[in-house]
C-alpha cells in the first residue's frame, strides 16, 4: 500500500533540459510528484534538435541549479552521457556510465540517488545490462521504455516498465487515466507516465498536459510520490 491507500501516480522524465522548469511549475500547481533522469556529463550543455521535423531546444539544466529546480522531487541518473547500454561490450564502460554518474548526482542532489531510467530508444536494456547494474552499482530500480498499459506491481525492478508514454499515446494516456481513477482494486496498483518536457514544445501540447494534470490530481484515493515513494 502507499500510505494506507491502494493506489498511486508517478511521473518520470528524461534529460534534464531547461523545459524541465515550466513541467515543474505544472506538478508543483496540482501537487503531483516526479523523478527526472539526467546525464552529469551533459549538465549546461546547450543545443537544438529537431523531433518530428521540429526545431526544438535541448539545453540541460546547469548543475549548480538542479537542487534547488528539482527541490520535493526525485532526481535520478540517466547515465553520464546517454549512450545505448547494450552497445556497449566493456562490462566496466556499462557500470562507470551509471554508477559515476549516480554519484555525480548524489553530490549535486544532496542525497543519495538510487535510480535510474535506460536511455536511448529501440532495445535500449537486456538483462546483461540489468544485472551489471543490479550487482555493481547503488541502483535500486531502473525504467525501460516499454509502455505496459497497465497498473499491476511488478517484481523485476530493474527492468520497470512504465505504463505509457505521453507524447506518444496521447488518447491512450487518457484512457488509462478514466480507467484509473474508476479502479476500485485489490492490489497495490500503479499508474505511471514518463516522456521528455522538451516533447511538449512539439505541437506545444503544456495546455493539454496541464488539462491532464488537472485530472489526475487532488483524488484522496490516490497517493502521489516519485519513482523512489511508490517502487521502493
Amino acid at each position: 500500500m502507499f500510505n494506507g491507500k491502494m493506489k498511486a501516480v508517478t511521473f518520470s522524465y528524461d534529460d534534464g533540459t531547461v523545459q524541465d522548469k515550466r513541467l515543474l511549475d505544472i506538478f508543483n500547481k496540482y501537487g503531483l510528484k516526479a523523478t527526472f533522469n539526467l546525464n552529469s556529463e551533459l549538465l549546461g550543455k546547450k543545443r537544438n534538435i529537431t523531433v518530428d521535423g521540429v526545431d526544438i531546444c535541448h539545453d540541460k539544466i546547469e548543475p549548480q541549479d538542479i537542487r534547488h529546480i528539482y527541490e520535493g522531487h526525485e532526481i535520478a541518473s540517466h547515465t553520464l552521457t546517454h549512450p545505448r547500454l547494450p552497445d556497449i561490450s566493456d562490462d566496466g564502460e556499462v557500470i562507470r556510465q551509471v554508477e559515476t554518474d549516480r554519484l555525480r548526482l548524489s553530490e549535486l542532489a544532496g542525497y543519495e540517488v538510487v535510480g535510474f531510467a535506460y536511455p536511448c530508444g529501440g532495445k535500449n536494456c537486456d538483462s546483461r545490462v540489468s544485472k551489471l547494474i543490479r550487482e555493481n552499482t547503488g541502483i535500486k530500480y531502473c525504467r525501460t521504455i516499454i509502455s505496459n498499459h497497465g497498473f499491476e506491481r511488478q517484481e523485476n525492478l530493474y527492468e520497470f516498465n512504465p505504463t505509457v508514454h505521453h507524447h506518444r499515446e496521447w488518447d491512450k494516456m487518457y484512457e488509462l487515466a478514466e480507467k484509473f481513477i474508476k479502479l476500485s482494486p485489490d492490489t497495490p496498483s500503479v499508474f505511471y507516465i514518463w516522456g521528455h518536457s522538451f516533447e511538449f514544445d512539439i505541437r506545444n501540447d503544456w495546455e493539454r498536459f496541464e488539462d491532464f494534470c488537472r485530472m489526475i490530481s487532488g483524488r484522496s484515493d490516490i497517493y502521489y510520490g516519485t519513482n523512489k515513494d511508490v517502487l521502493l
